[in-house]
């Protein structure tokens, strides 16, 4: 009967996400996968785990759609220069749409972009997948999300970037077509929850990519868990979403190879950032400890 019943409420909840058209958030997600816990006796453990993550995300989200504010000095032309020189003098973006885009959405376009909608999606069924495989992992993996995340904000205030379509639309670089609106309209996708209606979007944060990021960190996981066999089935997703960004015209390589820098990096720190994280924790219990021991005498 409980399988039955998860299997309604997963039908239940598709159906919604098509009716009402919309877009799968991190607070969307996490209400989903509570109830659906719920209904497997599961569901304190896993609000225990991933309810402290998805606020952690959405108050960076809320910072990341505050930081064009705060740096008003755009970079336009840098990442293009770098991409250019890299490729000869060729703009990939450009390139790629001349060879493959035929003046209406197709298949391929299609395939990059559903995959560039899972950007908060492929993170918490990785984190889930994680917890139930191996939950020893599970910190240590929302650790490195986070800190790419936070990283991702601090460059965004440091460095606002704008993306390609955005400095084809000002005329700086050479036509580029903002494929990503089109078939956002194709799409038809119209609703968001209550808390991304609230949020500005930051259009100057395209260095480093965390659409290229988040896969990056999501293959090496992979292989940390699964293993070397699964890491290379892995690699179709973030190959697929490097090339797409691209494509679409939403960043250049340049924000390619800093969000797979950034992941790296994001993956090596976070055993240190996670003991610096016991050693605060054991200094708070130790302090806390005391003075209740002092109030008690």
């Amino acid at each position: 009967m409980r399988l039955v019943l998860v299997g309604l409420y997963i039908l239940f909840l598709v159906v919604i996400f098509i009716v009402k058209r919309a877009f799968w958030t991190p607070d969307l997600i996490f209400a989903g996968l509570f109830v659906l816990f719920a209904l497997l006796g599961q569901g304190k453990s896993f609000a225990v785990r991933f309810l402290p993550f998805v606020l952690l995300l959405l108050s960076y989200e809320k910072l990341r759609s505050l930081a064009s504010y705060l740096n008003k000095h755009v970079h336009y032309l840098g990442m293009p220069h770098f991409d250019q020189w890299l490729f000869h003098g060729v703009l990939p973006t450009a390139w790629l749409q001349q060879h493959f885009y035929h003046g209406h959405i197709g298949p391929l376009d299609m395939y990059f972009y559903f995959l560039y909608t899972l950007h908060f999606v492929t993170p918490l069924l990785l984190a889930v997948a994680i917890w139930k495989a191996q939950p020893k992992q599970y910190w240590f993996y929302m650790t490195s999300l986070l800190v790419l995340s936070y990283a991702g904000f601090i460059t965004y205030v440091l460095f606002p970037a704008a993306p390609p379509w955005l400095a084809s639309d000002l005329h700086l670089i050479q036509p580029i077509h903002h494929l990503s609106s089109d078939i956002w309209g194709a799409f038809g996708v119209k609703n968001f929850s209550e808390y991304y209606n609230h949020l500005s979007a930051n259009l100057v944060a395209a260095m480093p990519s965390l659409h290229a990021a988040y896969p990056t960190l999501f293959a090496l996981m992979v292989r940390k868990i699964w293993g070397t066999r699964w890491f290379i089935i892995s690699l179709v997703y973030p190959i697929s979403i490097w090339v797409g960004v691209v494509y679409l015209g939403e960043h250049y390589v340049a924000d390619v190879l800093a969000g797979i820098v950034y992941a790296i990096a994001s993956y090596l720190a976070a055993p240190w950032v996670l003991k610096q994280c016991s050693k605060l924790v054991a200094m708070v219990n130790k302090h806390t400890g005391n003075v209740l021991l002092k109030w008690s005498r």
